[in-house]
């Protein structure tokens, strides 16, 4: 006998929104270029990329996981059976939409998502709703320092995609509560090289309980192994 297994990325619900963000995402590059000019500024001024953009000046991109990543992470969820996820940029829950999937066909529990610009959270936290996956899913708005402090745990999946300065402090802040194997993936590692260079020395060290590799998908997965401490 076959037995169907579920997969809420085929729900019509999912689908439709997940179009609808990723039709939307693909005007960021005109958006892009209308910050380009303060930018330019502020990096020869010597500030990196990812520091002369602001949550303000970036309110209205998207800077979404890719559809390969997007299959990815919904894949490497339903893998480990994760039921407890922690997302560190939620921006407008294209990622969180994954990762809610995959919780719910695990069988349910939560994904715990941080957006920092107001305008962002209200409207992730309305995408999820009309994906049907706002009961496996919470978007707290504010300081990712502050917000993720109450966690749920055994964590078994985080997903680091916000500003790239707090890697390393959102990973510490995480790190207490992940269990044995949980995997820890932080996006953008090609396109901010340098500003993500310790972070990626710190979980390829083999010094501070992670085994990590760096993914060739779009623009690069750290994908690290939590083997405790």
């Amino acid at each position: 006998m076959t037995v169907q297994v579920e997969n809420s990325l085929r729900d019509p619900s999912v689908r439709g929104v997940l179009a609808r963000l990723r039709q939307d995402a693909g005007r960021d590059a005109w958006r892009f270029i209308g910050l380009a000019p303060r930018i330019l500024v502020e990096m020869l001024r010597g500030r990196s990329l990812s520091e002369a953009m602001t949550p303000e000046s970036a309110r209205n991109i998207y800077m979404p996981v890719s559809p390969e990543q997007g299959e990815f992470i919904y894949l490497l969820a339903r893998s480990l059976g994760a039921t407890r996820v922690v997302e560190f940029g939620t921006s407008f829950a294209i990622s969180t939409i994954y990762l809610a999937a995959a919780v719910r066909d695990n069988g349910g529990g939560v994904v715990i998502g941080s957006e920092l610009e107001p305008s962002k959270h209200v409207r992730a936290v309305a995408n999820l709703k009309e994906a049907g996956l706002d009961d496996v899913a919470e978007v707290r708005l504010g300081d990712a320092l502050q917000t993720l402090r109450e966690l749920p745990e055994p964590l078994d999946l985080v997903l680091l995609d916000g500003w790239k300065e707090l890697y390393l402090p959102v990973l510490e802040l995480v790190k207490p509560k992940l269990r044995p194997g949980a995997v820890v993936l932080a996006d953008n590692i090609f396109t901010f090289r340098k500003s993500l260079r310790p972070y990626v020395e710190h979980m390829q060290s083999g010094a501070n309980g992670f085994e990590s590799t760096t993914l060739r998908i779009s623009d690069g997965f750290e994908l690290s192994v939590y083997l405790g401490q």
